[in-house]
């Protein structure tokens, strides 16, 4: 009996220190496999750091891409020479990646024209040509793309509706701004959306701008006051000043941001001015419509363009330059605080045909 309960408990012991042995060897294992992962996650940020801009800029367009560029590829690589159906088939690609019709028009119109003045037979030719018309066609039409920021000191006025990224975008530039050695103030005159203070007060913490705010539902125009006497007073480079983004009603937007301009022009005649209106990529034709709507309200004279990396819809930038004639002057590739980036119309083409 007792020979039997020594060996139940014996075997009960193996099994145990068996049990044992397999639970220390999982759980190396997964250390092995952690530290693993965490050295791959530490090359991939040292990889994506290390990133130029034109690099960050084709890998954020990449959905773009592959909506209108390998699209292309695949229908030139369809047809046996260039005929009428094939500009045809360009244009709705051109269409559908959210250039806009008549943008779209325009540069069929200007291509067909170039393929008759070379007479090119080859459709394999046609895509370079194609985004030279690209290149031509937005830079003719836009503006400086470079924020005027020079001369200081500078007020810059941020306007777009909520939900486009506006508060992050302030954020990222005032980052900018500071890492290239200017001092930099932040006025949230965004004083009707329920926790736009904090959220703006918070970016001026992460990029080390001063802050000037009022309580929420105070008067617009009484924060850009005091951030101007601020800027006066601290002798800051840049003011930047966040401002309502509501649409439901465009003549309240409208006696809103007038009066503000109204207020800058008073108090800061010396300071040099940018209006820049924030738009969503992710929304495509619908950013159109809102640019539109804002440059019947304000002077704008640039545009932040955000997420650009999560769009297929990144035609929309050859439309808001070509079309409304407003110059797209930074992109957002990215959820980092670095990663706005000035915008340049060569990279822009060239990242989305490379």
């Amino acid at each position: 009996m007792f020979k039997n309960l020594f060996k139940r408990k014996n075997k009960e012991d193996k099994s145990k220190e068996k049990e044992e042995r397999k639970v220390v060897t999982e759980e190396i294992e997964r250390d092995e496999l952690g530290t693993k992962v965490d050295e791959r996650e530490r090359l991939d940020i040292k990889e994506e750091s290390n990133l130029s801009f034109f690099d960050k800029l084709k890998v954020g367009l990449d959905k773009t891409r592959k909506g209108m560029t390998e699209k292309i590829d695949a229908i030139l690589k369809s047809y046996g020479k260039v005929d009428e159906e094939l500009f045809d088939d360009l244009e709705e690609i051109l269409v559908t990646a959210d250039i806009g019709i008549n943008t779209t028009m325009e540069i069929i119109d200007r291509l067909r024209d170039r393929v008759k003045v070379e007479k090119v037979t080859e459709p394999d030719r046609v895509k370079g040509l194609l985004k030279e018309e690209i290149k031509e066609i937005m830079k003719e039409a836009r503006k400086e793309n470079s924020l005027s920021i020079e001369s200081l000191p500078v007020v810059i006025l941020v306007v777009g509706v909520n939900g486009t990224g506006k508060t992050t975008t302030i954020g990222k530039l005032s980052y900018n701004l500071k890492n290239e050695g200017k001092k930099v103030i932040i006025a949230a005159g965004d004083t009707f959306r329920a926790a736009a203070i904090e959220q703006l007060e918070e970016w001026s913490n992460r990029s080390g701008a001063d802050f000037i705010s009022h309580r929420e539902g105070s008067d617009p125009a009484a924060v850009i006051f005091d951030g101007i006497q601020a800027a006066k007073a601290r002798k800051a480079d840049v003011l930047i000043c966040d401002t309502a983004g509501r649409l439901h009603n465009k003549k309240n937007l409208m006696n809103e941001l007038n009066k503000i301009f109204r207020v800058v022009d008073r108090e800061y005649p010396e300071a040099q001015k940018e209006v820049l209106l924030v738009l969503d990529a992710t929304t495509g034709q619908n950013a159109i419509s809102q640019a539109k709507v804002f440059k019947e309200v304000c002077d704008i004279t640039g545009v932040v363009l955000t997420k650009l990396d999560g769009t297929a819809k990144g035609g929309v930038v050859i439309a808001l330059q070509s079309e409304l004639g407003l110059p797209v002057k930074l992109v957002g590739i990215g959820e980092k605080i670095d990663d706005l980036q000035e915008f340049n119309v060569d990279d822009f083409v060239e990242a989305i045909f490379n």
